[in-house]
């Protein structure tokens, strides 16, 4: 029958609610939609998340939370001697993961971006997804020995999100033609352009 506690019931419905937004888009997100979905009785949903507003909500939280808990696993797996380029070369995978594996996630983040506009309980809570997006970041880049802030990693994860909706939505000519046709280079250029290492550090105190 599976878990009945409240906190996994809400969860299967945020996750619901992002295969729902990535497969058919913000109009597809009903409340129906997610108990079908979640195979649910119906009316389950309306009584956890009474709105649509809320449901969005409800996604971009459960988004937040997968996020942490990816990083957190990465951070527990990275060796502890890891090195800057090392790390960079985790960005290159992420676009290659985004694009060319499951686009769920990049795709339910793109609907939340467009609902965020307009609706501002959305905005505070997709906010709220990014910083804690990036603070989680910051600690993995610290077992790196680079001295990231949160404005630095969240301007890197604001390029990869660019990037990767360009790379999943452009045919390949146009991006061959525009310079976006190499994930690889370009996971490791946003690395470098949004992150100071060491190395940079110390070339620039002594300039």
């Amino acid at each position: 029958m599976g878990d009945r506690r409240p906190g996994n019931r809400r969860a299967l419905l945020g996750d619901a609610a992002i295969a729902i937004l990535a497969r058919e888009g913000g109009r597809g997100l009903t409340h129906r939609a997610v108990d079908r979905e979640a195979q649910v009785p119906q009316g389950t949903t309306k009584n956890y998340f009474p709105t649509r507003e809320s449901l969005l909500e409800a996604a971009a939280a459960r988004m937040a939370e997968e996020h942490r808990a990816a990083v957190e696993r990465l951070h527990s797996t990275t060796p502890a001697q890891v090195s800057p380029s090392q790390l960079g070369e985790l960005y290159p995978a992420l676009l290659h993961r985004a694009v060319n594996g499951d686009p769920t996630q990049l795709l339910a983040m793109a609907e939340l971006y467009l609902e965020a506009v307009r609706r501002p309980g959305v905005r505070q809570a997709l906010g709220e997804m990014a910083i804690a997006n990036a603070e989680s970041a910051v600690a993995l880049h610290q077992v790196a020995g680079l001295d990231s802030s949160t404005r630095d990693v969240g301007v890197l994860d604001a390029y990869l999100l660019g990037i990767s909706l360009s790379l999943l939505a452009l045919p390949p000519e146009a991006l061959r033609r525009i310079g976006l046709d190499d994930p690889y280079s370009l996971g490791l250029g946003v690395f470098a352009a949004a992150v100071t290492t060491p190395a940079e550090s110390a070339q620039s105190e002594c300039s």
